[in-house]
């Protein structure tokens, strides 16, 4: 099996140990993190979503691989409530959020951070207030709070010294720990990431790898990563979900894929070029 690439730049090498200061709460519910049964969603006349059935498990790291146009992204949406099915259930902690009033919505939407494709960054900010904007907008605590939770989460993902920059000032790949130092301020229990490694060089990939890794750890989250980086996934992921013609096509750990015989499965790990040393040379 090929080695683990070597991570540069983990987290922490600044030296800073925070102290995750996290809220206390009630005794874990049991089941899924997230739950989706039977999703549809078509825009005009295409079909994106055909029926997809999904469960993220608590505490794990589920990558959703597949080709442009199967639904990754779309189905991100549904999650935070952004898309509304056309047919089929979304559930969070067990609740059905569409058949859940504004309120109660709020609430689940404080459960889940998102880490945007593009960091999704407001360049009129600095970055403290890009990552203190969710707790200004939904939350309002004293200055001395904000200060205090936007310290510590810059240095989860050791941009402690990047508090005053401008997003124009940073590289790409700070941009993404920026976007996900924002996406953990209210403490989420799920994280979900649309392509984090995207744009990034193999050594910053890696660092962010490390960091979803070391957030999983720390923070106790449930995962979903939409990527097309199968180094990423072979690395992160607890189980991996293919998508095809808007429905999971296979579902499994990683030995479970590098092993499947499915040549949709093994096209799309591979590439074109199959065969006994491409297969091998993931290991």
């Amino acid at each position: 099996m090929k080695p683990e690439p070597t991570v540069h730049g983990k987290p922490g090498e600044s030296g800073i140990q925070p102290s995750l200061n996290l809220p206390a709460t009630a005794p874990a519910p049991t089941g899924p993190a997230v739950e989706l049964v039977d999703l549809h969603k078509a825009f005009g006349s295409k079909p994106v979503l055909r029926g997809l059935t999904l469960q993220l498990l608590r505490g794990e790291t589920l990558c959703v691989i597949g080709g442009s146009g199967t639904g990754k992204s779309v189905t991100l949406k549904h999650i935070v409530g952004l898309l509304r099915p056309d047919r089929g259930t979304v559930r969070i902690d067990g609740t059905d959020i569409f058949q859940s009033d504004n309120g109660r919505l709020g609430e689940i939407r404080k459960k889940i951070g998102f880490l945007f494709q593009g960091a999704a960054l407001l360049n009129s900010l600095n970055v403290f207030e890009n990552v203190a904007l969710p707790l200004r907008e939904h939350e309002r605590p004293s200055e001395e709070e904000i200060r205090r939770q936007v310290t510590e989460k810059l240095a989860l993902v050791d941009l402690t010294d990047a508090a005053e920059k401008m997003p124009d000032e940073i590289s790409g790949g700070m941009k993404k720990r920026v976007g996900l130092a924002r996406a953990i301020i209210r403490n989420p229990e799920i994280i979900l990431y649309d392509e984090p490694t995207a744009g990034l060089d193999p050594i910053m990939a890696s660092t962010i790898n490390a960091l979803v890794l070391d957030l999983q750890k720390k923070l106790k989250v449930s995962s979903l990563v939409v990527t097309h980086d199968m180094s990423s996934v072979f690395r992160i992921a607890d189980r991996i979900a293919m998508l095809l013609e808007g429905r999971v096509h296979k579902i499994g750990t990683k030995e479970e894929f590098r092993t499947s015989e499915d040549t949709k499965v093994q096209k799309f790990i591979y590439g074109d070029s199959e065969g006994p040393l491409r297969r091998d040379a993931s290991r």
